[in-house]
């Protein structure tokens, strides 16, 4: 009876995707992560929007083009925290919820660790990293200056971040994608709010942008905690157990350290668009302006592809974790058709109403002009991110985080890096034309990727044991 009840318990806030309908099981999961990560950006797009409202572009420009610096530090803990929610995915899959609790607390003091180790390393190299993401040594300039305010701040705040983070993806693994939904919604919520009583009330600007960034993901990681330490499931948190278990830790360095390492130097490559960017034809505020509103709508339309790969990871994680090879492939067609149909959807209307959209966030005609120009010309290609996420994120569900890691520093950082040094230097130096750097590495990865994938021998990487694969 006891035994019984355990299982039952173990099941009764997550997911189990090893049976039943495939496509049911994923819109179920899927639904909460899309809405989720709609708030997320949101939430990102709130802080924008709100600097655009005052007028002051080099405010705006700032708060804009940080975001590389911001997803080189926090995109390494992100990728090395995927290896815990592989493993974690896995282990549940397979009903060895020892393991989970154990993987679930080695990963909670690995944040704990990386978070003072981020937020020393960001607050610190602030001012260096500004200085290469704008190209330029004066330190005194409004959008350096203005910058420079943001980024101290958020980086002081970044562990609560981290350790949303953290939570959100034990509870995703198991299934799990409503709550990290509901807390997002809270935060968003809240960011809003302060936002407003920041900017406007008390005319704080940049800083009162970040400072609602920080309280607002603060409550989020609270929340989060909250439910882990109550839950029933064998992901519970205690916090007399939160140390390190070194067999583990080993299993998830060896899926996030590939990850971490291609996140990292993917969003380290952005810094160099940035900067390439920031010297294109034309007025730096304006251009500036305008690659940071649509960079903004570029977020919200990557969602389809981002949301169903976590889908893709946490579907093949438990389903190799009981050896269900042909449901895992199954899983990843599935996710792929979904956020290509979902995508198209996307694409059509904000290419038709590139004017509109490329205002939303800043009216200034200057800014738009560049913002519509990029949306009608790029969106198209985001067709190939589906592809490439989704089959790349079913490759680490299965353990294998080295070839996508591979595949897509290749695509991202080296081919891009090739192609804006030839086309600046040779063929134009104009934003469309540095912009065009993204779809070129888009479609050299979904190429490269889909011969590996179809290539790949599923469960020869195993995190939770070998045992006999169904065919």
């Amino acid at each position: 009876m006891d035994s019984v009840k355990a299982r039952r318990s173990h099941r009764s806030h997550g997911m189990d995707m090893t049976e039943g309908s495939i496509v049911k099981k994923m819109i179920v999961f899927a639904i909460p992560l899309l809405l989720g990560n709609l708030f997320q950006q949101l939430y990102n797009m709130v802080d924008t929007w709100v600097i655009g409202q005052t007028g002051v572009n080099e405010a705006y420009a700032a708060v804009g083009s940080v975001g590389p610096i911001i997803n080189m530090l926090l995109g390494f803990f992100l990728g090395l925290s995927s290896g815990a929610g592989v493993a974690i995915s896995q282990y549940f899959g397979a009903k060895e919820y020892e393991k989970v609790s154990r993987t679930v607390h080695t990963s909670v003091a690995m944040t704990l660790v990386l978070g003072v180790v981020l937020t020393v390393v960001g607050v610190l190299l602030t001012p260096w990293m500004l200085r290469l993401l704008l190209h330029t040594s004066d330190t005194s300039s409004p959008i350096f200056a203005q910058g420079n305010i943001y980024l101290r701040i958020y980086f002081a705040g970044i562990a609560a971040m981290m350790l949303y983070n953290i939570g959100a993806g034990i509870l995703r693994a198991v299934g799990d994608s409503r709550r990290p939904f509901y807390f997002l919604v809270v935060s968003a919520v809240t960011n809003t709010v302060l936002d407003l009583i920041f900017v406007f009330r008390f005319d704080m600007g940049v800083a009162g942008v970040a400072w609602a960034t920080v309280l607002a993901q603060a409550l989020s990681m609270v929340l989060t905690f909250f439910v882990l330490c109550r839950s029933d499931l064998c992901i519970k948190l205690f916090f007399r157990k939160i140390r390190f278990d070194f067999a583990e830790l080993r299993k998830i360095i060896r899926v996030g350290i590939p990850s971490a390492i291609q996140t990292s130097l993917t969003a380290f490559s952005n810094v160099f668009v940035q900067s390439y960017v920031a010297r294109a034809n034309g007025v730096q505020e304006y251009v500036m302006g305008g690659w940071t509103s649509y960079n903004k709508l570029d977020q919200f339309i990557f969602l389809p592809a981002q949301s169903l790969a976590l889908v893709a990871t946490t579907f093949v994680g438990q389903n190799l974790g009981v050896g269900n090879v042909e449901r895992a492939k199954k899983g990843v067609r599935v996710a792929w058709l979904t956020s290509t149909v979902i995508s198209i959807l996307i694409i059509v209307p904000v290419m038709a109403f590139s004017n509109f959209f490329g205002g939303i966030f800043n009216p200034d005609p200057n800014v738009v002009g560049y913002a519509s120009l990029l949306l009608r010309y790029l969106t198209p290609f985001y067709l190939f991110c589906s592809v490439n996420q989704i089959y790349n994120a079913s490759l680490r569900g299965a353990g294998n985080a080295r070839a996508p890691m591979i595949i897509m520093i290749s695509s991202f950082v080296v081919l891009r890096q090739i192609y804006l040094f030839v086309i600046t230097r040779f063929v134009s130096n104009e934003l469309l034309a540095i912009g065009f750097s993204y779809p070129a590495g888009w479609g050299f990865c979904t190429v490269v990727t889909l011969l590996y994938y179809h290539h790949y021998k599923f469960g020869h990487v195993d995190l939770v044991g070998d045992r006999t694969a169904k065919a």
